[in-house]
């Protein structure tokens, strides 16, 4: 009999998960088998988890077993695999690509067309084991806590975003303070931006920034954040908006506040089409755009080595909250609140 596993899985094409026995994985050559420490839930998590429009159109791959941020312990290799051992502790990057391809010899392996999501294109990290090929097994250190080893995935979007422009000795707009918000906001913290504004609708996010190090935070529904904007940069808007909420309003307004020939780095994804006034908003200003999905392979990794492992970044405040993995509706509750940093499953 195959030996089976504990998973989390999108049985059908609508909100919601199912708690099932799968299969454990087998191995192809160049593949390792990892066993699961913990894993934690994304804000793509969150958007597959509800089946909203954006995940309507995008994951085909029903049944799948969701999640794609993990840490684990290597338990088995494949026949071709040299350079891991059993007993290394791993995070795993999720983009599995095509490491003959153009787009990786260039560095641009995470934008592929061919790349695949796990997760979102094929079976993810909600489970108590996971194969993956052996390069996408990131060595860490062992003394590593497991509640920093589990975001090193996630935190890789915030270093994407924050290396994406140059941070150091500008003034920032952070524009969302979720999970990825926040992890960003350390990391541009930790790459010396001059003033770091954050804006959020949530009375706890603001104050989660705050505590954070955030220069400035602001509730755009209650105050003006244009005021606050043009206050901190003598009216001369921000060098760098980073966009992690998606939202329509978020978006538009931030446009409007850098300044001509500034950096936006957009990272949050609306859940539906927006209208947007390219002309006005990025062409006359000379604005330059940067859309960020997934870690540069492999030098955001080596920029999150250098930020944890100098403890210039400290991740551990973020994780809030941890629930076993047959807890899974709560954990997605506490996400969907806006009540939490990271959410981790054991």
């Amino acid at each position: 009999m195959t030996p089976t596993m504990k998973a989390l899985v999108k049985t059908g094409r609508e909100p919601g998960l199912t708690l099932q026995q799968r299969d454990i994985p087998h191995l192809g050559p160049y593949d390792v088998l990892i066993k699961v420490r913990a894993t934690s839930i994304c804000g793509t998590d969150l958007h597959i988890y509800n089946w909203d429009t954006w995940s309507q159109g995008r994951v085909k791959a029903v049944p799948m077993i969701q999640g794609h941020e993990v840490c684990g312990d290597i338990v088995e290799l494949g026949s071709k695999v040299t350079e891991r051992q059993v007993g290394d502790f791993v995070s795993c990057e999720s983009h599995i690509v095509n490491y003959q391809g153009e787009y990786y010899k260039r560095g641009l392996g995470h934008v592929a067309p061919e790349t695949q999501i796990i997760g979102v294109d094929r079976d993810g990290t909600f489970a108590e084991y996971l194969a993956m090929p052996w390069q996408n097994a990131w060595v860490n250190p062992p003394d590593m806590p497991t509640q920093v080893a589990v975001l090193r995935e996630n935190f890789g979007n915030a270093i994407h975003t924050a290396f994406a422009a140059d941070v150091k000795d500008k003034n920032v707009l952070i524009t969302g303070c979720g999970p990825v918000g926040l992890m960003t906001l350390l990391a541009v913290r930790g790459r010396g931006a001059k003033t770091i504004i954050c804006s959020d609708i949530s009375d706890y996010r603001r104050k989660f920034a705050k505590r954070l190090g955030a220069d400035y935070t602001n509730n755009p529904r209650e105050n003006d954040l244009v005021q606050l904007v043009k206050h901190v940069t003598a009216n001369e808007g921000v060098d760098v908006l980073l966009e992690m909420s998606g939202a329509a309003t978020a978006i538009q307004q931030g446009f409007s506040l850098v300044r001509y020939a500034g950096d936006v780095v957009a990272f949050g994804l609306p859940t539906r089409p927006i209208e947007f006034d390219i002309a006005n908003s990025v062409i006359f200003k000379g604005i330059t755009v940067h859309g960020i999905i997934g870690r540069k392979m492999w030098s955001t990794w080596e920029h999150s080595d250098e930020l944890l492992l100098s403890k210039a970044v400290d991740l551990l405040p973020i994780v809030t909250h941890q629930y076993k993995l047959e807890e899974f509706d709560q954990a997605f509750a506490t996400m969907e609140s806006g009540e939490s940093g990271k959410v981790m499953m054991w």
